[in-house]
């Protein structure tokens, strides 16, 4: 492939990845013979035909776009190769041997986490998320503190004077992490989140008796109690010191055991 080719190729690859559907990447590897297309051509196939790149068109293009299809349809994540004698397999007139190497790509969803606060340790838990490979929202009502984070494709900055109203905004699939100013900010979020949305994780910033408190609260607001239960406060695993990165540590400890726990479950 010429480099010209080989970076459009690039570019429509990673444009595929970004729109998280399942693709096969279909390239010529083997010619004996007679072939319609160089040695090394390429193209991206995805389950409503070629989206870009050509191995040779015609009957034998159709068929390397069938077999990538039925490997869409089937969920195949191993590559498989294919040798076709253009003939006796493929129908075409001219003689030769051809073999196909297809490749699936599949894009494994983003993990999702909601971080509501921007404050000493919501800086430092979103900075750590952002080494991971998951999708992060910030949200706030000081959109001084959301400026303090850094800049980042996987990082959205949501500024809501009623922090509550970001939450729909946020996927359903969300790890939902509440460490804003105190209990009078976190209650109207934990009580949207139980109310209206059934969120995977849901975590608090604090103390056990304020875990108290909020459940008194929640419960009090018409929160059933199995619900409120599943409330993480205090939010983080039981290591570390109180200063925000080790806390950060410890929240992002329990984000990720709780993550693989549904991940073996499912």
């Amino acid at each position: 492939m010429k480099e010209k080719n080989f970076e459009l190729f690039l570019t429509e690859y990673q444009n595929l990845k970004s729109l998280k559907k399942p693709f096969v990447v279909v390239t010529l590897v083997g010619i004996e013979g007679s072939s319609p297309q160089d040695l090394g051509a390429r193209c991206l196939v995805t389950s409503e035909g070629v989206a870009w790149g050509t191995v040779g068109g015609g009957k034998v293009e159709a068929r390397a776009i069938r077999e990538a299809q039925v490997m869409i349809q089937d969920g195949v994540t191993e590559p498989l190769s294919f040798r076709w004698n253009l003939q006796k397999d493929i129908g075409m007139t001219c003689g030769g041997l051809v073999s196909f190497f297809l490749e699936p790509v599949r894009s494994v969803a983003s993990w999702s986490v909601a971080v509501f606060g921007a404050g000493h340790v919501g800086q430092e838990v979103v900075r750590l998320l952002l080494n991971l490979e998951c999708e992060v929202t910030a949200i706030d009502s000081r959109p001084e503190w959301l400026e303090k984070l850094p800049i980042s494709p996987r990082l959205k900055k949501v500024t809501k004077a009623a922090m509550s109203e970001a939450l729909t905004e946020i996927p359903a699939d969300s790890f939902i992490v509440c460490m804003t100013m105190g209990h009078g900010t976190d209650l109207p979020i934990l009580t949207e989140v139980f109310k209206n949305h059934n969120f995977p994780y849901v975590g608090n910033m604090g103390s056990d008796q304020k875990a108290k408190v909020l459940h008194r609260d929640l419960t009090a607001a018409g929160i059933p109690e199995e619900k409120a239960k599943t409330l993480h406060c205090p939010i983080g695993e039981s290591f570390g010191k109180n200063s925000p990165v080790e806390i950060a540590f410890s929240v992002i400890a329990q984000l990720l055991k709780v993550r693989d726990q549904k991940t073996t479950r499912e």
